[in-house]
């Protein structure tokens, strides 16, 4: 038995933070039905790299997920998408606000029909304020959230990053609010509808800078790789031509590796007590500690740390993640049997669970691989489905 078993997820979204809340729901048992477009697929499947002409994204983004080809824009589709949802827990979706309107599948219809329903509404800006009808995506999020202004070198340009990163972190959070409307219902009976803007999420991790310019009127700025609340922290690249970060969040970590460095003079400076003003001495504690590592091979650089009980890991890439000792021990990496590619590895499932685990039974499905299937549970017979099948309705 399965955390989320007996939870029914329509997902009716694309690229990507709703399908992948929607995914972290199936990870851990949940009946996770993915609706795309009979003849144009979902997006993802042309996203990113591919194998013998199958997307590898998709691969990921729809593990454990069925997958059922429904013509949503037609009268016929949303009729089938009704019946799906009769009995459904969970809709999720990330059409720009009025989309589910227009195709006559208004929220209020659904909760009338089906009271319990959650219904996640993921959208660029959310359901209203003067930007909400606009085209929204996780890297507008990143610009407007104070994520590029703060990221980058000082005297480079704002920065954005090489991946859905708004994306991925509302994702978490569209996940996270989907069970706490569960939990809700558990109690109440009914469902509701989270409105979800991808702007918010982020705002979230970039941790207290609204309080910070409230109270104070502070401005984060780029600052590289350092960081503006401790030091040294930043990227020291060895004798050997290997990149390695240090951090010194804790007071004891910082005083350790000053330590190890040959500098416990430093220790005794008035300044050295906060990470704060730790940070405004940067170049002093960098080349400190970026001096003595560049002098020194990685591997020695690492265990002298490990011996010191100092904060320091290698700069990866993915190729180093797949071998890395520690990332094996956790099961990071998963491989999946496949009907299309034999066989795919991917990320596991994020965390572990001692008595509900969560676990990738299968890797994103062909287009309407379960069609028939959905709809047969749905209550269609054959000769219905066929018909929907020759109009186009569904693939």
């Amino acid at each position: 038995m399965k955390a989320l078993s007996g939870i029914k997820v329509i997902d009716v979204s694309t690229l990507f933070a709703g399908p992948t809340a929607a995914m972290l729901l199936g990870d851990f048992g949940a009946d996770v039905i993915k609706v795309e477009h009979p003849r144009r697929g979902d997006p993802s499947r042309g996203h990113g790299h591919a194998k013998d002409g199958v997307g590898l994204w998709w691969k990921m983004l729809s593990r454990n997920k069925r997958a059922a080809a429904i013509d949503l824009s037609t009268h016929d589709g949303q009729e089938v998408a009704r019946a799906l949802l009769a009995d459904a827990d969970v809709l999720v979706e990330n059409f720009r606000p009025g989309t589910l309107e227009r195709w006559n599948l208004a929220p209020e219809a659904l909760l009338e029909a089906n009271p319990g329903l959650v219904i996640a509404r993921v959208s660029g800006f959310g359901q209203f304020g003067p930007m909400a009808a606009e085209p929204g995506f996780g890297t507008l999020a990143e610009a407007m959230s104070g994520f590029a202004a703060m990221t980058g070198e000082p005297d480079g340009p704002p920065t954005l990053p090489p991946l859905a990163l708004a994306d991925g972190i509302a994702a978490l959070a569209c996940a996270y609010a989907i069970m706490v409307a569960l939990s809700a219902r558990s109690r109440s009976s009914r469902g509701q509808v989270v409105d979800l803007a991808i702007i918010e999420p982020i705002l979230t991790v970039l941790g207290p800078q609204i309080t910070a310019f409230r109270a104070l009127g502070v401005v984060p700025q780029r600052t590289g790789n350092r960081s503006m609340n401790n030091s040294p922290r930043n990227t020291y690249r060895t004798r050997d031509g290997r990149w390695l970060a240090v951090s010194t969040s804790a007071q004891s970590i910082a005083e350790r590796v000053v330590s190890l460095v040959g500098r416990d003079d430093l220790v005794d400076e008035p300044w050295f007590a906060s990470g704060r003003q730790r940070a405004e001495h940067a170049a002093e504690l960098d080349a400190a500690v970026g001096g003595w590592i560049a002098e020194r091979d990685a591997d020695e650089v690492i265990a002298a740390f490990s011996r010191a009980q100092a904060a320091i890991a290698p700069i990866y890439d993915v190729s180093d993640v797949v071998a890395d000792p520690q990332f094996r021990a956790l099961g990071t990496e998963v491989e999946v049997d496949d009907p299309e590619l034999g066989s795919v590895s991917m990320q596991n499932v994020p965390f572990r669970m001692s008595e509900t685990p969560g676990e990738v039974r299968w890797a994103g499905p062909r287009l309407g691989e379960h069609t028939d299937e959905v709809l047969s549970q749905a209550g269609f017979d054959a000769e219905r489905i066929a018909r929907l099948r020759e109009r186009g309705v569904v693939a």
